[in-house]
């Protein structure tokens, strides 16, 4: 192996042991955020109040966006990943009314 790709192996891996961090810090942000949307299902099933809040997502949709500029993180995938996590606690919310 050369010296250039050595150092470049090398600089791969430290890449990609932050990643791995990364990683672990989103999966475990992903659950602390879904045992709080969990108590907040159940909390409106209690009281009868629909599973959804189209208000609310619109607004974190917004201020997610906001972030991902921010972050120069591309809104439209900000956007989708926000969906996807939405809809998640939305079928959570629908179990817990049934």
């Amino acid at each position: 192996m050369t010296d250039t790709t050595q150092k470049a192996a090398e600089i791969l891996a430290e890449h990609r042991e932050s990643i791995d961090r990364l990683d672990a810090i989103l999966i475990y942000s992903l659950g602390e955020r879904f045992k709080h949307t969990q108590a907040v299902g159940k909390l409106k099933a209690q009281h009868a109040l629909p599973p959804s809040d189209p208000a609310r997502e619109a607004q974190q949709i917004e201020r997610l966006e906001d972030l991902a500029k921010r972050a120069n993180l591309d809104p439209k995938f900000a956007t989708k990943f926000l969906n996807f996590v939405i809809s998640e606690v939305i079928q959570h919310h629908k179990k817990h009314q049934e």
